[in-house]
């Protein structure tokens, strides 16, 4: 019983901290029309911005999580974290182009750190229950994702550019919090209670396969989340005039029952094996997306929420089994499940901004809500997952 209490006290920090690193990461986009505003930038330079938190938070976590699987740091946690309060700092006194990329590429790294050895905490402490694990850890994230913009709102745009220095606070409270995590871990690495080094090996043919069918997966519902994520409040707006505080209540809405479809999606994960969840939680969902460009205003409140929900619960089980059949590249896994996938979705995202741009936005809803149908690959994975 101590033992698992200590295990889950772990996981719960693990989980608060990813909570703060992806709500300091979020505040980014939501500061950038001050950012535009206050230091004269054009279009094309808001661009280069996001484009460079896309690069070094998400397209490096593979390259990272390929060498904590050789060599585990636990204490590069805090080290991350510490990134990202210099970048907050930073970024709150930028008055050049030049340095406010400066500040969210330390903001970014610190991020692309923090994501493949914190997940390998997780798996470490999960006592078994992995899927629970995973979904503790996840809706941290998820949790901080949603707030982010919010705190943004009240905190950063009232108040200016000096005041994103506050949230540098947040920052060093999780550097606290990983400091006590990575004592505990690398003592757990010398008695090998919770961790076991594993062994990478050569990926073979059928594990390459199963990975390729996960990252499809797990593609098509993270470029669907990103596109209402993105788009969600532009098309209240836009198709039923409602105004901007009304669009960004749905908003959090939405972001909200993901983080709760994160919850659930765990013990769902452990109950019922990781094919059946992936299989109903992706291609379940692609009913109710499929509806949302025709149905009036709450029907597209209740629907993406239902969609969200359902949705969501998908990640634990996708990071789960692929974890489960490369457990020797803990690491690597987290890095392109958590950093490559969510760039590409990015990039994705940006190409369906372009597309909305010449054909409307209720078209690019209705060719989104075909993503979810992709979900029938998961009937390829293999049975016994």
């Amino acid at each position: 019983p101590n033992k698992e209490r200590m295990a889950f006290g772990i996981l719960a920090m693990i989980s608060a901290s990813h909570f703060l690193n992806d709500m300091l990461q979020s505040i980014i986009p939501a500061t950038l029309p001050l950012l535009k505003e206050v230091n004269g930038l054009t279009f094309t330079e808001v661009g280069l911005i996001t484009l460079t938190v896309q690069m070094t938070s998400s397209l490096l976590q593979p390259f990272i999580g390929m060498a904590s699987d050789r060599h585990p740091r636990p204490w590069a946690l805090s080290v991350g974290m510490s990134l990202s309060f210099v970048g907050l700092l930073l970024l709150s006194q930028a008055s050049t182009l030049a340095f406010i990329l400066l500040a969210v590429s330390l903001i970014g790294c610190g991020s692309a750190v923090f994501h493949p050895e914190s997940a390998r905490i997780a798996q470490d402490v999960s006592g078994g229950r992995r899927g629970f694990a995973q979904a503790i850890f996840q809706v941290g994230g998820n949790a901080g994702s949603a707030l982010g913009p919010i705190a943004a709102a009240w905190v950063i745009i009232p108040n200016g550019q000096s005041s994103i220095s506050w949230f540098s606070v947040a920052a060093a409270l999780a550097v606290c919090i990983l400091l006590q995590i990575s004592r505990y871990q690398r003592s757990h690495i010398k008695k090998s209670e919770f961790f076991e080094k594993k062994t990478s090996i050569p990926l073979g043919t059928e594990v390459k396969l199963v990975f390729l069918i996960l990252f499809v997966l797990m593609f098509s519902k993270q470029v669907y989340i990103s596109s209402l994520t993105n788009f969600l409040t532009f098309f209240l707006m836009d198709k039923f005039r409602v105004d901007v505080l009304s669009a960004q209540y749905v908003l959090f809405a939405f972001l909200a029952a993901g983080a709760l479809g994160t919850i659930f999606g765990g013990p769902i994960t452990d109950r019922f094996g990781r094919r059946n969840v992936i299989f109903a939680s992706i291609f379940g969902a692609a009913p109710f997306a499929l509806l949302i460009p025709w149905v009036g205003f709450w029907g597209v409140v209740g629907l993406t929420i239902v969609v969200s929900l359902v949705i969501s619960s998908a990640f634990s089980a996708i990071l789960v089994c692929a974890i489960d059949v490369a457990p020797g590249r803990i690491g690597v896994v987290s890095g392109v499940f958590f950093g490559l996938s969510f760039g590409l979705g990015g990039v994705a995202t940006a190409f369906f901004g372009w597309l909305a741009d010449r054909v409307g936005l209720n078209d690019v809803f209705f060719i989104a809500s075909l993503l979810p149908l992709l979900g029938l690959f998961a009937l390829a994975l293999p049975k016994k997952l």
